[in-house]
């Protein structure tokens, strides 16, 4: 028998690929450990702070947070009901009286959708948003007009229209959850040739971009791709050899604790229930959830505290910027940038997102139409989290660089 056949025979035919890309085993205190790094993000009800897809992720999960739960969905819809019919901001740069975007509408939508007592009967926007829009609609099975779900098509179709996203494998595979959606609940019947093709397409790009750690894309993008590639419906050898390598890292990165943010704890506890956003079309309201209790408190201990030094560098802008910042030991790179502005000439500015804060000004230099502030680990590392997610290390040089796409 070769290599193929005994793969095959290994995994029990194509019925055992379909369901390869799950995550059967999981230590339930590891699990629980991230449900209970979303609990503190639940008792924080400012409309900046309110994410729904701390609740979408709980939802779809073996966990529950109690009467938290119903408190935080209450919250969200006093939040987004009373910005929705508030003006439009005027152009003073408060963001935070913005109105949601069209990422953080959808997921409220999905929020909504996950509440199981509610089942009762072109702005201008990233393909990832895109993408989640058409999805939140779709588990609602509300029709979207064919030349809607005909733009994200077309991006697919045209990688570079996709491609230019540089988190592009969330981007992929977010528009492959939507595709599968559509595929599913058949309510474009005109382009069910086209969406089915265009989820091949998404997932042998998915595939393509696995690394050899055997994560997709990194680490913080897997689970996303995972929630595509356990629903798919077309399962091959290739599908089944690259889950297995992804699900053994995944497993080897929650024994390190490498998740903190919450969007990415909230789109990884489907994936460990073997659920996807796509399950919302059908939730299993039935499905027993253990409770959650917040983690023990660990006693403070009276000590010094530690000091590190941290270059900071600006690059792509004239003149550019160099200045060593000392901070206390475990601080993120948001408090870094936060020191380096109260004592020296160093400005910055942020934009709330779906997963924390992002730069959108340094030094007074705004982000333009094309390009982002990208944040890299010396001496040419891009980082894989956010500025409120990364504690750089004593010594680390991290550099600020305005670069197109």
């Amino acid at each position: 028998m070769g290599h193929l056949g005994a793969l095959l025979f290994l995994l029990g035919g194509l019925g055992a690929l379909a369901q390869i890309c799950e995550i059967t085993e999981v230590d339930s205190t590891l699990v629980e450990r991230l449900g209970q790094r979303l609990l503190p993000w639940m008792d924080r009800l400012s409309p900046e702070q309110l994410n729904p897809s701390i609740y979408v992720g709980l939802r779809l999960s073996r966990l529950q947070a109690g009467s938290k739960e119903a408190h935080y969905l209450h919250s969200l819809k006093l939040s987004y009901q009373q910005s929705l019919l508030r003006p439009s901001s005027s152009k003073d740069g408060n963001d935070s009286e913005a109105k949601p975007s069209m990422g953080q509408l959808a997921l409220y939508l999905l929020a909504l959708r996950a509440n199981w007592h509610n089942h009762q009967g072109h702005p201008r926007t990233s393909y990832y948003q895109y993408g989640l829009g058409i999805l939140a609609l779709c588990v609602h099975q509300k029709r979207v007009h064919d030349s809607v779900v005909g733009k994200l098509l077309y991006a697919v179709e045209h990688e570079p229209h996709l491609l230019q996203d540089h988190v592009s494998v969330d981007t992929m595979a977010m528009a492959g959850l939507a595709f599968s959606c559509l595929e599913l609940s058949n309510l474009n019947p005109n382009q069910r040739d086209r969406i089915s093709l265009a989820l091949r397409r998404v997932q042998e790009k998915i595939l393509k971009a696995q690394t050899p750690e055997g994560y997709f894309g990194n680490v913080y993008s897997t689970p996303l791709a995972l929630q595509l590639l356990t629903g798919s419906l077309s399962p091959t050898v290739e599908l089944g050899m690259a889950c297995l390598k992804a699900k053994a890292a995944l497993q080897a990165s929650l024994q390190h604790k490498t998740f903190q943010n919450p969007l990415m704890i909230s789109q990884l506890l489907p994936v460990l229930n073997r659920k996807s956003y796509v399950d919302l079309i059908s939730p299993d309201c039935q499905a027993p959830r253990a409770l959650l209790e917040p983690a023990p408190e660990t006693p403070p201990q009276a000590q010094v505290p530690e000091f590190i030094d941290v270059v900071l560098k600006v690059s792509g802008i004239s003149p550019s910027y160099t200045h060593s910042v000392s901070v206390p030991a475990g601080s993120s790179l948001e408090d870094v940038l936060k020191n380096a502005q109260e004592h020296g000439r160093f400005r910055f500015r942020t934009q709330a997102s779906l997963s924390g804060p992002f730069l959108s000004s340094v030094l007074g230099k705004k982000a333009g139409e094309r390009e982002f502030w990208q944040v890299l680990q010396a001496p040419d590392t891009p980082s894989q989290q956010g500025i409120a997610d990364y504690r750089p290390k004593d010594g680390e040089t991290i550099e600020l660089r305005l670069v197109s796409w």
